[in-house]
């Protein structure tokens, strides 16, 4: 404001960019009354607004909820021939959306109908989207309904939205149904829809089901990631189902994907459950040739399990090693080795482990 008033001084009028800089500073801020004295200020000066310093005002209307004031301007550009268009409306929405205030993006919609805008996929989208993040499914699947009667095609961010967000909710058969409904008007479930779908059915217990889902989307061109996997590795661990899971690790290099430390963790923990001790320490020792580093985590599993079956020596050895690998034990591991030791008179802790 400082610049704008000494421009005025030294006979230097600022154009219309100046002038749309400067509304769009003070929008930014919330401070809308400054920005319609500037654009008063502007015309009065015979500088006319364009249609970008209208909008960044409708925008900032449409976050206070100022809807006479948005008439109103809505007004004043038809009488200077300029009409927000689409775009402009979609813009609107989704500033009100983001704000959290889905009651107005409705009202907004209808007055973009009012104004003889029809709302697009675009619309649909963006409010379908918010009413999920917001908890609103019943106005989400009411839109839905909506958008479908109003002529307007869904498309693959849609369908996506709506089944993210029933798996959300814990709605898995009406999960299912949607994306079968969405294969057959021709959409593609992406990855993350697919990775959704696999972990809820193995939180229901359903991991061969959720293999199939894998190959399906193999089959159908989409690219799993390490999450995809990572979910039915932990499945089938959780299933005793270790080689089951230590073939889909396999697997995982042969789609070029690399296993990570979460794979490895649990693969661990699967075969530590099984009592499978020497095959988690020979997995332990594969990490540095696939330059995956250990965490603590890997070494709590490692030492709760020989801590269970009594192994204390190669317990107590793993956290030497541990320490000598440069991790700090936390809170959990201490949890683990105390209760263990603590009617043990051995040599528990190294001087690597009493000096650090």
């Amino acid at each position: 404001m400082e610049l704008y008033e000494i421009m005025e001084s030294k006979g230097c009028p600022p154009d219309a960019r100046t002038y749309s800089i400067l509304i769009n500073g003070l929008c930014k801020r919330g401070m809308v009354g400054s920005a319609m004295r500037i654009i008063r200020e502007m015309e009065d000066k015979g500088c006319i607004p364009n249609m970008v310093t209208y909008t960044m005002l409708l925008h900032s209307f449409c976050r206070k909820g100022m809807w006479d004031d948005i008439r109103a301007m809505l007004e004043v550009m038809s009488a200077k021939g300029l009409s927000m268009n689409l775009q402009g409306y979609n813009g609107m929405i989704y500033a009100v959306c983001k704000e959290g205030r889905m009651d107005d993006a409705m009202t907004l919609m209808q007055e973009m109908k009012c104004q003889g805008y029809k709302p697009d996929i675009c619309t649909y989208n963006t409010i379908i989207y918010h009413l999920c993040n917001n908890d609103k499914m019943e106005e989400a699947e009411y839109l839905f309904e909506n958008l479908l009667d109003e002529g307007v095609v869904a498309n693959g961010i849609t369908y996506n939205t709506l089944i993210h967000a029933l798996l959300r909710k814990g709605s898995l058969k009406d999960a299912i149904n949607l994306a079968n409904e969405m294969v057959l008007h021709g959409c593609s479930l992406d990855v993350v829809t697919y990775n959704g779908l696999i972990k809820a059915l193995c939180r229901d217990g359903n991991v061969d089901r959720s293999m199939v889902l894998l190959r399906e989307m193999t089959e159908n061109g989409i690219k799993p990631n390490n999450v995809s996997y990572n979910l039915l590795v932990s499945e089938l661990c959780k299933k005793r189902r270790v080689r089951d899971a230590l073939e889909l690790s396999k697997e995982m290099l042969n789609q070029g994907l690399t296993p990570d430390i979460v794979t490895y963790n649990t693969l661990i923990n699967g075969l530590c459950k099984m009592g499978w001790m020497h095959a988690a320490l020979n997995l332990l020792e594969k990490l540095r040739s696939e330059d995956v580093r250990a965490d603590i985590i890997t070494y709590n599993i490692l030492i709760s399990w020989h801590c269970k079956a009594r192994f204390f020596d190669d317990a107590n050895m793993l956290l030497n090693r541990a320490v000598s690998g440069g991790i700090t034990p936390n809170e959990r591991t201490w949890g683990i080795m105390v209760p263990n030791f603590v009617r043990k008179p051995l040599n528990l802790l190294s001087d690597k482990v009493e000096g650090h």
